[in-house]
């Protein structure tokens, strides 16, 4: 990916070297992470849910030791594409007369504390829509290059641009509306309305993809598939089968891989906000 002269991104909080605590809020690729962590052990994922609210530290505040870390790179990479995305986004919603209102993202290190309550790096990457953030802890990029066989730095992108998707669908409403279902519907009616908050995160994704290309040319030969790569990496069906050698389509929560990856690709192929309207997505 051709990201080195990309503009930086000013809505960045780095508390690496800083911990946080409270109750754990798990959204976007973190339920993955649980799931997957719940399948291999079988344990039930609100159990571990339950543990790791248990007994979290209060949160501690201090300074990052001086001097460079070795994940400074990744850290000025995803500083790039969250910038990416605000240009992108910006003049996507001036062609719709309207303005942008860039989320923050927030780099952390172990364990963090935000309006949704306390991130753990065993989580993986959400956003919270209470206070407008994407949070990440950059050894996820490392698992996904590892534990789920995804490499590149294009995985990444693809993984960042998808939480800022959440951050569109929040601005959009589309958040609120499947919110106001809980409760309303058995759990694995609700799961359907999460799959495609999910799959439409994923067209997103696409999106920001496509215009960013057009706009600075930072797709090389093979940053399409270390994408589609990834979105396969981290479908229900797969991850399911994997853990625990079958397939339980209402417990799905993000989408198969198939979906997940024809979503991101119809996204990137058409650039066009209708052709991934919420009630379009299958």
């Amino acid at each position: 990916m051709r990201w080195q002269n990309l503009r930086r991104s000013g809505n960045v909080e780095d508390r690496r070297g800083m911990s946080g605590g409270g109750k754990v809020a798990v959204g976007g690729l973190g339920f993955v992470i649980l799931l997957v962590v719940g399948l291999l052990t079988g344990q039930d994922p609100g159990e571990i849910l339950s543990n790791l609210q248990g007994d979290q530290p209060t949160e501690q505040t201090g300074t990052r030791p001086p001097g460079p870390r070795p994940d400074d790179k990744m850290a000025d990479f995803v500083s790039a594409v969250l910038g990416s995305t605000e240009d992108v986004w910006t003049q996507i919603y001036a062609e719709n007369n309207a303005q942008y209102q860039a989320p923050r993202l927030q780099i952390f290190e172990g364990a963090t504390q935000g309006a949704c309550g306390s991130a753990s790096a065993a989580m993986g990457p959400f956003y919270c829509p209470a206070d407008y953030k994407v949070y990440i802890d950059l050894s996820f990029c490392d698992a996904l290059r590892d534990r789920f066989k995804a490499p590149g730095e294009f995985a990444v992108a693809y993984v960042v641009a998808h939480e800022v998707g959440h951050h569109v669908q929040n601005l959009m409403g589309v958040s609120e509306q499947v919110q106001r279902q809980r409760g309303r519907l058995s759990q694995a009616e609700y799961n359907k309305l999460s799959v495609k908050l999910e799959l439409q995160a994923d067209f997103l994704a696409g999106v920001w993809a496509n215009r960013a290309h057009e706009m600075e040319n930072i797709l090389e030969p093979g940053d399409l598939e270390a994408a589609l790569k990834a979105a396969n990496a981290i479908g229900d069906d797969k991850l399911q089968k994997e853990a625990q050698g079958y397939v339980v389509p209402d417990a799905f929560t993000h989408g198969t891989s198939q979906q997940r990856m024809y979503w991101f690709k119809k996204g990137y192929e058409t650039g066009d906000l209708n052709q991934g309207k919420f009630e379009d997505i299958r």
